[in-house]
This record gives C-alpha cells, structure tokens and sequence, in this order.
C-alpha cells in the first residue's frame, strides 16, 4: 500500500466517523449527548453520561473543524462545551464531575483526574481550532484543578479524589483497573493534554510540569529493561503489575515524542525518540497478530488476552507511521499499512457506521459490546485519521 492510499482511505473513514457522530448522537431532549447506543443501533436515552466521552466530542469536532471549517463542526463542539459547563461543572467544588445521569444531574462526583485532562485536551483543541481566546481562561482553570493532584514529593499526579478533594482508596479509574494512587494511563493523558495546551499557551509553569511529566514517564513509567508501559504504581512509583498493555505502549510511543517535539529541548527529544522507538519496536515483536492486528494484554510470558480493540488498532496506525517516519525502515510502514487493512476489513463496521468495540482473536466483532458509551468515544479513531492526514497528505 502507498502511503497515499492509506491517508485517502483514512480521508473517507474520517468523514464517515464524523457524519455517524453527527447524524446518530445528539440528545435533542435533555441535551448533549446520548450516554448509549448499542452495537445493533438501539439508542439508551436515558443511559448517564461521561465526562470522558463528551471531552472527547468536544476534542473531536474542534479537531475536525480545524481539519475542515464546516460550521456543522463547531456546533457540535459548541454543543459539548456548552454541556460540560452546564452540566459536568461542580460549582461547589473545583472540577467536573465524573458522570451525571440523562438529565445533566450529578450521578458520580468523583474527581478523576484522567476526565479532567480530556476536558482540557478539548477546550485547547477548541482553541487552536475558533482562536477565542476568552476560552483561554477556561483552559487556565482546568490546568489548575489536574495541577491540584501533582505529587510535590514523589512527582507525577495522584488518580483521584472525592468531590470535595479528599482522597478516597475505594476510588478507581474503571472495573479494569487496580485500584491504586498513580496510573500509567492518567499519566498518558495529562501529558497529550499539557502538550496541546503549551501550543496554545508558552507559559513558564506549564512548560516546567510538562517537562517534569515526561521525565517521569520516561524514567518511572516505561520499563527500561523492555520497552514497555508499567501500568499502575505506589505513590513513590513502586510498580504493583506485570501486566503489558500493548495499546497504550504503542500510543505513548508517538505521544511522548509530541510532548518532547513541543518542549524543543534537544536532548530530552533524543531520549524521546530512541525510547519511542524501542516501545514501537516492544509492540511490533510482542504484540502484533499475524493478521496485523495489535492484541489486547500480555505480560513477559507472551499474550495473555489476543482481543483486538478498536482504539489499539488506532494508535498502532499512527504509531508505527511514526516510527517509520523517524527511521524510514518499511517494516514499520508494512506494519501500520496492515493493522489498517484489518481495521478496515474486521473493525469498521460497514453496517452501521463507526468501529465495533473490539473482535476475538480471530476477528469476529464483539456485538455485544456499545458502539457509544462513557468510553466509546470517536477520539482514537479519528485522531488517527487527522494525523495520517496531516503526516501524510490528503491522498488526492
């Protein structure tokens, strides 16, 4: 496949992901979005609704209107933001609220530190996108309320805490996730959430907690034995999993290298890079299907779960043009080239619309599972499409 193909097919997905969020998702009744809709296209209208998925609307449709200044795009971005201040701001407490429920009313009030980056991922974006600068108050705001968990002693930042900030040990991200003070994954989350505010804003504070955010993740997060994400920690970064999520390995390999790109220190960009790549490499070897699909979860024995989600063949897109770009070795061009051919073939769904969850290792789709929730958002999957795009032209 040439690199022209690839963006032109992932041109016309983009659209296609756009007009399915467009068309199938606002809550004309209560407002914002709908929190559910099943893989078969049975709406939930009274699902809840996460902070996590309207952020990434709002990221999405700010990202597509700095793509494609369609007025259809900033309304939908108009619609999230103005539902985030309306409904997700806790005006008792600093922050957003976790979930409410289909009425805009506080359902989980926890404060996550993972949903408060993607709101301020969103509203940077939204800014790079409309250049309203009054919205640069906003984003001041949110990047004070994750700098309210940093870890002064330790460095980093702590999960979670109660809606009045108190911190809560029966407090996680997800059923998913263990259940401790320092996640790989809010981590991940804050750092692409800094790096696209420190293009709005070069301000002396953030580009110091954006520099002391890489540092450790480059020495605390990724295993420096193997290439790999440690997932989750003490608060003085003692690792409590074995577990390899090859994901977000390949994720955090393009977007660590974001983070060092707009920081233009030359030497941590260097260690960037050669750490970028040995995590693109970790993923290419351990992680990959024959078919090109990047699988699940694994530890150092092999594949423990060979599923194929939706947002890991995402990022494996974009992170192995990434690393192909950085070296020019056609193994990782063949590599992102083929984990789309299986994402177009097995994940797409051609039915109706968007990208299946997940399939079983053999690329059966997982009809069970939500085509939107709280976590099916279209982040992953048109952000890969924006940036093939960008990093590799429109394709014709």
């Amino acid at each position: 496949m040439q690199s022209s193909q690839l963006a032109h097919e992932m041109s016309l997905e983009l659209d296609r992901i756009l007009q399915f969020w467009l068309t199938h998702t606002q809550d004309h009744t209560n407002g914002g979005f709908i929190g559910r809709i099943d893989c078969d296209m049975t709406v939930h209208p009274q699902a809840p609704k996460g902070l996590v998925l309207n952020a990434r609307i709002l990221w999405t449709f700010a990202r597509a209107y700095r793509h494609d200044p369609r007025p259809e795009y900033l309304a939908m971005a108009d619609r999230a933001l103005h539902y985030l201040e309306s409904c997700f701001q806790d005006r008792e407490h600093p922050g957003y609220f976790w979930m409410v429920d289909d009425l805009g009313r506080p359902l989980e009030t926890k404060k996550q530190m993972y949903g408060q980056a993607f709101y301020l991922y969103g509203i940077t974006e939204y800014i790079l996108a409309t250049r309203r600068e009054e919205v640069l108050d906003l984003a001041e705001k949110v990047f004070a309320v994750v700098e309210r968990s940093y870890d002064p002693v330790h460095g980093g930042y702590l999960d979670v805490f109660t809606r009045d900030w108190k911190v809560d040990d029966s407090l996680r991200l997800s059923e998913l996730d263990q259940n401790v003070k320092k996640t790989m994954n809010t981590h991940l989350h804050i750092l692409e959430a800094y790096t696209n505010y420190f293009r709005v804003r070069k301000d002396a504070k953030l580009e110091a907690q954006l520099r002391q955010l890489l540092e450790v993740t480059l020495q605390h997060i990724i295993d420096g034995e193997n290439g790999h994400f440690l997932l989750y920690f003490n608060e003085d970064w003692t690792s409590t999993s074995d577990i390899i999520s090859y994901g977000h390995d390949i994720e955090g390999s393009w977007l660590i290298m974001e983070a060092a790109e707009v920081l233009g220190d030359e030497e941590l960009l260097d260690r960037a890079r050669q750490i970028a790549l040995r995590m693109a490499e970790a993923v290419l070897q351990e992680g990959v299907d024959p078919d090109g699909a990047v699988m699940w979860e694994g530890n150092a024995d092999g594949v423990l779960d060979g599923d194929k989600h939706w947002w890991g063949q995402a990022e494996a897109i974009v992170g192995f043009v990434n690393a192909w770009q950085m070296t020019g070795e056609q193994r990782y061009w063949q590599a992102a080239a083929d984990c789309w051919r299986f994402t177009r073939e097995h994940i797409v769904d051609r039915v109706n619309g968007e990208w299946f969850w997940k399939t079983d290792r053999a690329g059966a789709p997982a009809l069970d599972e939500a085509k939107v929730n709280e976590w099916k958002c279209p982040y992953h999957n048109s952000r890969a499409c924006f940036e093939i795009i960008s990093r590799l032209g429109s394709g014709g």
